[in-house]
């Protein structure tokens, strides 16, 4: 999937590495945002496929599981780190 100049800026700006990105993209939870877009992101169900796919790994990226993605017309958009809940309209 391509990624936006911004979305790489915010990677290197918020310390995400490409891995989580890929996992994210992978394994995380879509729920759109009624703007065009949808958000992706680590819930309980997407860190358990993790965990069954890569083992031991999980422990180790566990500092980076509250981040998430915008997507939009196969593009990711921006990057971060989840603060709150994501709304579920």
């Amino acid at each position: 999937m391509r990624t936006s100049t911004h979305a790489t800026v915010r990677c290197q700006q918020r310390g995400i590495p490409a891995l989580v990105l890929d996992l994210l993209l992978q394994f995380g939870h879509r729920e759109h945002d009624h703007a065009g877009a949808e958000i992706v992101y680590f819930n309980h169900r997407s860190k358990k496929r993790i965990e069954s796919y890569a083992g031991g790994l999980i422990s180790k990226l566990n500092e980076y599981l509250d981040s998430y993605a915008v997507v939009a017309a196969g593009e990711i958009v921006t990057v971060g780190h989840r603060y709150k809940r994501i709304n579920r309209n």
